[in-house]
């Protein structure tokens, strides 16, 4: 694992493989290894001929844990890969993001546009544009003294995540609330990317993932069969759908 700076703020990051470079970004309460490396994306895309990177959003994994809601705006995080591409002398690269990822990578697509060639959207889809991103009863039960004093189930499956992960849940809590930041249709309909939206059909989180593509000029809808919002994340569907379209456009 290596570590650069973005300003006062340390992002951990993996750089494996040779050949076109692809960034990957994590979802919420996730982490690099996590949300790429144990469902098999950095064997799938290295062993396709792809320099795969994926880093650590501020807040999670290796990357410093902070705590004011403002410092995880979408567009700072955004700035944060955008700042990755920059230490790594990478002029253009492909970009992946689950869920929070998918925000965030959006986000970048939109203010640095010459940075981004090809965009995979996974585990978001309208709701890009008319959801904030999770509740705030999540932030809430993340700052519960105990998983057995969380009652919303929503809030539960995150609360056990971030524990299973041995997540700083201030941190992910700060996130939730700062990170909740959307795009104008006007903005989507801007993006020129060719981008495809992976969503599980079971996903209650993401927002249609068709109606997403409908907004944007160059994006493809990808339903991920009998997958909800966690379990898309590995399915192998989404793998194949993702090197079939980096094929033709990558």
């Amino acid at each position: 694992m290596s570590v650069f700076h973005h300003a006062s703020v340390e992002l951990a990051f993996l750089d494996e493989g040779q050949g076109d470079p692809i960034v990957l970004v994590h979802g919420f309460a996730s982490s690099k290894e996590v949300n790429w490396v144990q469902p098999g994306w950095f064997a799938t895309l290295t062993g396709a001929g792809r320099r795969v990177i994926a880093l650590d959003n501020r807040g999670h994994g290796g990357s410093s844990k902070l705590y004011d809601n403002a410092d995880y705006y979408t567009a700072k995080m955004a700035g944060d890969v955008r700042a990755l591409l920059d230490h790594l002398v990478i002029e253009r690269a492909d970009v992946m993001g689950y869920s929070m990822g998918a925000r965030i990578v959006a986000f970048l697509a939109l203010d640095h546009p010459d940075r981004v060639r090809a965009m995979i959207l996974g585990g978001l889809g309208l709701h890009l544009i008319d959801g904030v991103g999770l509740p705030e009863s999540i932030a809430e039960a993340l700052e519960a003294p105990s998983l057995a004093d969380v009652t919303d189930p929503q809030g539960r499956v995150f609360r056990a995540f971030a524990d299973q992960t041995k997540s700083d849940r201030r941190a992910l809590a700060a996130c939730i609330r700062g990170s909740r930041q959307v795009l104008t249709r006007e903005q989507v309909a801007s993006i020129q990317s060719p981008t495809l939206i992976a969503v599980g059909t079971k996903d209650p989180i993401a927002g249609s993932p068709d109606e997403l593509a409908a907004a944007m000029p160059c994006a493809t809808a990808l339903p991920i069969p009998g997958r909800d919002h966690m379990l898309a994340v590995g399915d192998k569907a989404f793998k194949a759908g993702v090197l079939e379209f980096l094929r033709v456009h990558g």
